[in-house]
C-alpha cells in the first residue's frame, strides 16, 4: 500500500467518525479527542490529516456540496422552466435523503440554529461551493425571470423550510407530504412568472 493511500484512508476513517461525532453533538459540542477516539487516533495524530476541527468540518460540508452539485446539475436539464423544476427537486431529494448532510450545511447541532460559521479563512470558500452546487437552478432561472438570484432564494428556503419541518414532523400536523408541498410550491413560483 502506497503512502499516499494509507494517508487517504487514515483521512476518510477520520471524516467517517467526525460525521457521527458532529451528528452528535453539533460543531459546537464536538472536540477533536472524540473524533479521534471514535476513528481510532491520538487527538495529536489527527493534525497529521487535518489543522481543526473546523477543517475537518470543512471537508465533509465541501464533500457534500460537490455531490449535491452532481446531482443538481445531472437534473437540471431541458429548457429553462423544467431544468429550474428537476434542480430545485434534485435540491430537495438530496437533502430529503441525506438529513445529516442538511444539519451539517446549516450548522446545526444540540443547541439548535444559531448563525455560525467556521472562520473567515473558510467560510469564503464554503459558501461559494454552495452557490456553485446552486449554479444549475440559477442558470435555468435566468433564462425565464428577470432576478434570478430572488427565484433561486425562494426555492432554496421553501426547500430547506420544508425538510426541516418534515425531519422534526410537524407536517405532520397538517397530514402533508414534504415532497408534494415543494412540487406544488415550484408550481406556485414559476406560474408567476410569464
Amino acid at each position: 500500500m502506497s503512502i499516499s493511500t494509507k494517508r487517504e484512508q487514515g483521512r476518510e476513517r477520520i471524516l467517517d467518525a467526525a460525521r457521527t461525532i458532529f451528528a452528535e453533538a453539533g460543531l459546537e459540542g464536538a472536540s477533536l479527542r472524540a473524533i479521534a477516539a471514535r476513528a481510532g487516533y491520538t487527538p495529536a495524530a489527527l493534525y497529521f490529516h487535518f489543522d481543526s476541527r473546523e477543517a475537518i468540518y470543512a471537508a465533509l460540508l465541501q464533500a457534500s456540496l460537490l455531490e449535491l452539485r452532481a446531482d443538481v446539475g445531472a437534473a437540471a436539464q431541458g429548457g429553462p422552466r423544467q431544468a429550474f423544476r428537476a434542480g430545485a427537486l434534485a435540491l430537495f431529494d438530496f437533502y430529503a435523503a441525506r438529513p445529516q448532510d442538511l444539519a451539517l450545511g446549516l450548522y446545526l447541532g444540540p443547541g439548535g440554529p444559531a448563525p455560525r460559521g467556521l472562520g473567515a479563512e473558510i467560510d469564503p470558500e464554503l459558501n461559494a461551493a454552495l452557490i456553485d452546487a446552486l449554479a444549475p437552478i440559477r442558470t435555468a432561472a435566468a433564462g425565464f425571470c428577470d432576478d434570478p438570484d430572488a427565484l433561486l432564494a425562494q426555492a432554496f428556503a421553501q426547500a430547506v423550510g420544508l425538510l426541516v419541518l418534515a425531519e422534526t414532523r410537524r407536517l405532520r400536523l397538517f397530514s402533508q407530504a414534504a415532497r408534494g408541498l415543494m412540487e406544488a410550491m415550484l408550481d406556485a413560483l414559476l406560474e408567476a412568472r410569464p
